[in-house]
């Protein structure tokens, strides 16, 4: 579970779940860390063997239209941009984008130490050019071509020039396309998918939660962060050990169906604990207490949340992880526009099948 990886410490549960459950790993920032998630209420534990049952859910997936310019950057990166591809943008304006550029080469998942310089070098450019230009306009000094340039696409986004160009070299973020990884993670999910849809719909929760992999894996099984998450829904241990329990402390995480029943068991804590899917879900990446106290702070409006609230480790994963889910959900419920080549799915598989395998 994202997009600061902190350590887990090793103390009890309910001190460990402090800490979240796994971490994103779809949108390759392996430059800064994903926050984990922070914190089953200590007053009101989770606990498995108690009557946690969950509610039917109310209410839907909400798009606020302050959350679209980011909904489509990551239908963008999803579907859009190659691996081989970087877009230049503002990493709290993600409409702002200053180029998408080519990286040199043959580019695989792991980029080359060449790419990787060219990749930063590009990176530095723009920061150099943003505070450039905001200098420039302080000092009241003469304009070229590419200076006007620039602030068109500034003021492109429809707000005002010098509330985006203050800090602007601050804020340029890197990020390569996931298009051809997030095509295998929609061929993986056919194997999994109706399994996934059933075990939320028992639950008694929304089907499309199924499609959260595509955020937090992209349906690899054994996929594994540096901070220990690991498996396709990417819980760490402590977090396993409260959500998916076994009598016979067997590690059920690379299980993606033992996960997946245990993403459910969250996500339904959550969403009572929180009382709305945005939040609920942002909670996978940033925690059940910290979300609570985004709350506190700035009011249920999720929207004013992720654009106002800056508490620890409120970075660019958990300002992003719903908005990431929503372009997941658009893009798996109908790939075909973005995807006119076909989707060969798996063959779908029953969790019977994958113990045998196993």
């Amino acid at each position: 579970m994202n997009r600061l990886f902190l350590k887990v410490s090793l103390l009890p549960v309910l001190f460990i779940l402090l800490n979240g459950c796994g971490s994103n790993q779809a949108n390759y920032r392996r430059d800064k860390p994903v926050s984990y998630r922070s914190g089953l209420p200590q007053s009101q534990p989770y606990r498995a063997d108690s009557n946690n049952a969950p509610a039917s859910y109310s209410g839907i997936f909400p798009k606020p239209a302050a959350l679209e310019p980011a909904v489509d950057f990551w239908r963008k990166t999803y579907a859009v941009w190659q691996r081989s591809e970087v877009a230049y943008h503002d990493d709290r304006f993600l409409d702002v984008v200053y180029e998408v550029m080519p990286l040199p080469g043959y580019v695989a998942e792991g980029l080359t130490a060449e790419q990787k310089l060219a990749m930063n070098s590009r990176r530095d450019f723009w920061k150099s050019r943003l505070a450039e230009l905001d200098s420039k306009l302080r000092y009241n000094a003469a304009l070229n071509a590419n200076d006007r340039q620039l602030i068109a696409k500034l003021e492109s986004s429809g707000r005002p020039l010098n509330s985006i160009l203050h800090g602007a070299g601050d804020r340029v973020r890197a990020q390569r396309g996931t298009r051809e990884r997030f095509k295998r993670g929609l061929e993986i999910s056919g194997k999994y998918n109706l399994q996934f849809r059933k075990i939320f719909r028992d639950a008694g929760l929304p089907e499309e939660l199924a499609y959260l992999p595509h955020v937090e894996s992209s349906f690899q099984p054994a996929a594994r962060s540096s901070a220990g998450a690991v498996g396709m829904w990417q819980f760490t241990k402590a977090a396993a050990q409260t959500f998916m329990p076994d009598k016979n402390r067997v590690d059920q995480r690379l299980d993606p169906f033992a996960s997946a029943n245990g993403a459910a068991n969250y996500l339904s804590y959550a969403y009572r604990k929180l009382g709305d899917w945005p939040a609920a879900l942002t909670s996978y990446n940033h925690g059940i207490g910290g979300m609570k106290r985004a709350q506190d702070r700035m009011g249920r409006d999720f929207a004013r949340i992720v654009e106002q609230y800056d508490g620890p480790a409120f970075g660019f994963a958990s300002r992003n992880y719903y908005a990431q889910f929503l372009a997941a959900r658009e893009i798996a419920s109908n790939p075909e526009p973005y995807f006119r080549e076909g989707i060969l799915y798996e063959t779908p598989i029953h969790p019977g099948q994958y113990l045998a395998a196993e």
